[in-house]
């Protein structure tokens, strides 16, 4: 019981919600302060050393257990500590020998209090022993080696389980960097970087030191640490020296040579005809310190992969574990060697990138399955040249592989975090820590070269700022823009962002208001409903890395321009320095601005009741209905067995029951709105501000939303909606979940997607929650953003009238987006693919699975999925938040040949029915138990302003993407 209430707590700290759990939790603020005042305590979090002896029974320290009883002596915790764990599920200087092994696993929260563990250890590393400042000295609350014999029996009870490996593998890898086992492999490197930062935190001269030290490692930092404390002999205190003199050791311990005398040792633990111990004895036969840096790193990185591929086959628990310790061993080689191994031509390149990748997938860092998707790229097959089309698929690749390890590290660790820093801001530099003491950042350093050489050949180039790295900045959405440049660290729900400013945000939100350019670290998926806005308005959308943010952040506030070219080229630079042809730009834009007029003349208010989706086709679109269900009707048409039976509300309906009395008004609710914008026109005419305008329009809507929200339904509209219900789902309202999506006359148009803006009501089966969720979806087209974005871009938004479209709901194992267009070569004839677990995720901006899939065969995966969490549908409506894992890919080749056949029947058939587009779509769909499921259809409008714009296109040079580059040409 205990342990699903940890979950419930969990979820509602990732999601964050609300009344319940703030009632229930202790506050950030008492728990930042109990941590200052455990930092100066001689005991600090704990309460007393007790005995705890195996009959359960606890007894003072100067007590033992009874003979004839085993028993272990170490600390006990306060009971504000205790607390913390049952209401916030905050586990504080966990001592692993009074832990059951299944709690600290947690699997259930996600394997929180193991990333708990890992990162009090790190906080502890940083902070002069975090909450243990004064007791990581009292002596006996941690016994040492309890702790490690708890450690190596965790991990043999973990490994009893194979899917625990599986499902967990780069978790569990990284977690024997912190929990001790046995092993004496002691984690100099993050002694390095912990090191390098205390001081650097107390003496800002030693910043550019630190770093060289985090930023590119390598054995000269021995150098400048030394030359450093020479330099600055005569200001530093005998503390600074102290810590000076540990770096310096902790760097030559690092850095001292391998040998083979650790792998020799290991080789009996495993059976002697195995693969592995054949692998493992002729790499402990070389003389390790003579061979070169390169040969080390090619040696060790294909050892680690035959560990990884191996782990399943080895039988028993306890090698397995060493098995892994191996691992470790070698990212430790290849990390300190790599930047000694200089390749003097591009063949050479090429080849440490493969390796470093091929590593970095052994470590865990990408999955084996999408290392099996990207490593065909990175063969080479002709070793004199090699055509400057290969050589960009390499580096995209290569690149992929960087981006895919830095979002792993970030989406496993990343909850813990956020749940830490309200409390503990320092938390928020441990996943930056994570990265830079991996083999993601050699690879990212040895593709700079890489793609310097690219650019140049192909006569691309980013031009963001000064920035040193570029390599790894690709533009998303073309488009231009000037703004102020707003960095956004924390959530961005919380921000609230203006039409002119441009933003960096750390993952874009689901819902955007109006922005005048966006960039993202995190990529989240091409075809999500933010990305959709973005492309169809022409809003420039960019993907930077973790480094090229900081190196950003100088220009925050600042007015910058922002330009990206359909070929994915940057331009970033203080608005002060545009040139002619770029400011002409902008007083072209403020002549030429068009702005979309819907069209009213075919709207058919008559129809004032619900109607049957099987009733409605592609011609129904901007007369009685909005585009969705009009479409979908047509899907209905074309594939029955694909696409659920629905019903749909007409405008007639909603524009019935705006007609009635408004209560505390003197008219109806459609004169009040009417009266809105009749307002703002005298407000604009006695010369108020647009802002002004927007502010008195937005409190009248909001108004306005209110009283739909709470308005009565017209007599006999129950019991016709009653009648719909049975007849198109066999039940009454309330017995079958339906989904609510609004549908209006201002979305899908040819130049206006207006794709997310109003509400969708997910799964809801209650009978007066539906008929609520009817008055909310009517009543979005007026919120704040829904509008805002309407006014941007359309000459009328106040003509906007929302049909519904309510179809029952399918609890998908999968859903996704398909888009009949290959986004990210520009290529008509293939197709662009987004799926996620569960529903809706996709659509939401969730770090989804993306495909392009070309015809007749061939599939290249652009990005793995990155999220653990997802919807399910239940039976009784509602949403409830699963977990899964990344182990295995969201889509089976079966499924992408159901979608590649699907594809080509829409294209076939869509475009000869009567007011459909002629294409490319936008497609979302889902699978339950491998058959496919349709939701919805509609055009895919990307912004002609961008596609033509002569500057853009100037941004593209023409490239001669066949000529052949010389892989033996020096570098």
């Amino acid at each position: 019981m205990k342990k699903h209430y940890f979950f419930l707590l969990f979820a509602i700290v990732l999601l964050g919600s609300t009344d319940f759990a703030n009632s229930q939790e202790v506050s950030n603020q008492e728990i930042k302060e109990k941590i200052e005042a455990y930092k100066k305590l001689h005991r600090g979090p704990y309460l007393k050393i007790e005995w705890f002896c195996e009959d359960g029974t606890r007894r003072d320290s100067k007590d033992p257990c009874p003979d004839d009883i085993e028993g272990i002596q170490h600390a006990s915790y306060k009971p504000f500590v205790k607390t913390l764990r049952e209401k916030n599920h905050l586990f504080f200087a966990d001592i692993l020998a009074y832990s059951k092994k299944n709690a600290f696993w947690d699997a259930a929260n996600l394997h929180s209090r193991l990333k708990q563990y890992q990162l009090n250890k790190y906080l502890a590393s940083i902070d002069n022993g975090w909450i243990l400042e004064k007791a990581q000295y009292y002596r006996g609350s941690v016994q040492s080696e309890d702790e490690e014999e708890w450690g190596e029996d965790f991990y043999n009870w973990l490994f009893l389980n194979d899917k625990n490996l599986e499902e967990n593998y780069f978790l569990i890898r990284q977690s024997l960097k912190d929990i001790p086992h046995g092993n004496n492999e002691s984690n100099e490197a993050e002694t390095v970087r912990s090191l390098s930062k205390i001081i650097a935190d107390n003496n800002e001269d030693f910043m550019d030191v630190r770093t060289k030290i985090h930023g590119s490692p390598a054995a000269s930092d021995i150098e400048l640490v030394d030359n450093f404390r020479e330099n600055h002999s005569k200001q530093l205190s005998e503390k600074q020296v102290k810590q000076l003199d540990s770096l310096h050791q902790a760097l030559t311990s690092f850095y001292a040579p391998v040998t083979a005398t650790y792998f020799k040792n290991k080789l009996r633990y495993f059976p002697k005809n195995s693969f592995l111990r054949k692998k493992l004895n002729e790499f402990s036969n070389q003389n390790l310190e003579e061979l070169s840096s390169a040969e080390l790193v090619q040696d060790a990185a294909n050892l680690m992969c035959e560990i990884r591929t191996s782990l399943e086959s080895i039988p028993s628990t306890s090698d397995k574990l060493e098995a892994l310790d191996i691992s470790l061993q070698l990212e430790e080689i290849i990390f300190k060697n790599s930047h000694k191994w200089k390749p003097e031509n591009l063949l050479e390149l090429l080849d440490k990138i493969y390796n470093l990748s091929l590593a970095t997938a052994a470590s865990g860092y990408v999955e084996w399955w999408e290392w099996n998707q990207v490593e065909p790229h990175l063969q080479v097959e002709n070793l004199q040249n090699i055509s400057l089309k290969n050589l960009q698929n390499f580096l995209v690749n290569s690149q992929a592989m960087v981006e895919w390890g830095s979002a792993m590290v970030k989406t496993v660790y990343g909850p813990v975090v956020e749940h830490y820093k309200p409390f503990e801001p320092k938390a928020t530099s441990f996943i930056d820590d994570r990265i830079r003491s991996s083999l993601v950042l050699q690879l990212s350093n040895s593709l700079e070269k890489m793609g310097q050489l690219v650019k140049k050949e192909a006569n691309l180039k980013n031009r963001v700022f000064n920035l040193e790295n570029q390599v790894n900045i690709r533009g998303l959405n073309p488009g231009f823009a000037k703004g102020k440049l707003i960095i956004v660290k924390d959530n961005p729900k919380k921000v609230d962002v203006k039409q002119n400013n441009i933003y960096i945000f750390q993952k874009a939100p689901a819902d955007l208001e109006p922005v005048a350019g966006i960039a993202t670290v995190a990529e989240g998926n091409l075809v999500s409903h933010v990305q959709l806005l973005a492309r169809n308005l022409g809003i420039p959308n960019a993907v930077i890395s973790e480094e090229n943010l900081k190196e950003i952040e100088k220009y925050k506030n600042q007015e910058i321009f922002y330009a990206v070219s359909d070929k994915g080229n940057v331009v970033m630079k203080p608005a002060t320095e545009l040139s002619e042809k770029e400011k002409e730009l902008f007083s072209q834009e403020k002549q030429t601005q068009e702005r979309i007029k819907v069209p009213l003349t075919n709207l058919d208010l008559s129809v004032k009741k619900p109607v049957s989706l099987r009733e409605i086709s592609a011609k129904h679109s901007g007369k009685i209905c909005g585009p969705k269900a009009a479409n979908l009707g047509e899907l209905k048409n074309m594939f029955p067995k694909k696409v659920v039976n629905g019903l749909v509300l007409p405008f007639g309906v909603f524009q019935a029951h705006m007609e009635q009395k408004m209560p505390n008004y003197s008219g109806s609710y459609w004169h009040y709105l009417s009266a809105t914008f009749e307002e703002a026109e005298e407000l604009r005419a006695h010369n108020f501000t647009k802002e002004e305008i927007k502010t008195c329009q937005l409190e009248r809507l909001a108004v306005l939303r209110n009283a739909i929200e709470n308005m009565a339904f017209l007599p006999n509209f129950t019991n016709a909606l009653e009648k719909s219900f049975q007849n198109n789902f066999n039940s009454s309202i309330g017995q079958t979940p339906v989904f609510l999506r609004s549908d209006t006359n201002m979305e899908d148009l040819e130049n206006f997607t207006g794709a997310g803006l109003n509400l969708t009501v997910f799964n809801v089966r209650d009978k007066n929650k539906v008929l609520q969720g009817i008055k909310d979806v009517w009543a979005s087209p007026y919120t704040a953003r829904s509008f805002k974005w309407r006014q941007s871009f359309l000459e009328n938004p106040e003509n906007v009238y929302p049909s519904i479209l309510i179809i029952p709901s399918v609890d998908v194992d999968y859903s996704g987006v398909l888009i009949t267009k290959d986004l990210e070569n520009n290529q008509s004839n293939g197709l662009t693919l987004a799926f996620s677990k569960g529903a809706g995720g996709a659509v939401d901006g969730q770090s989804a699975e993306s495909w392009t899939v070309q015809y007749p065969q061939g599939i290249q995966l652009l990005a793995p999925a990155r999220e653990f969490l997802y919807n399910q549908l239940p039976e009784h409506g509602g949403l409830v938040q699963k977990h899964t894992y990344l182990n295995r890919p969201i889509l089976s080749q079966k499924n992408i040949d159901q979608i590649r056949e699907l594809a080509t029947t829409i294209r076939e058939k869509i475009p000869k029915s009567k007011k459909a587009s002629s294409g490319p779509y936008d497609v979302e769909l889902g699978f339950k138990d491998d058959n496919l499921w349709l939701f919805q259809i509609r055009p895919f409008v990307e912004n002609e302003k961008a596609k033509s714009s002569n500057y853009l296109a100037a941004m593209n040079p023409p490239v001669d993407y066949t000529k052949k580059i010389d892989l033996n040409q020096k570098i």
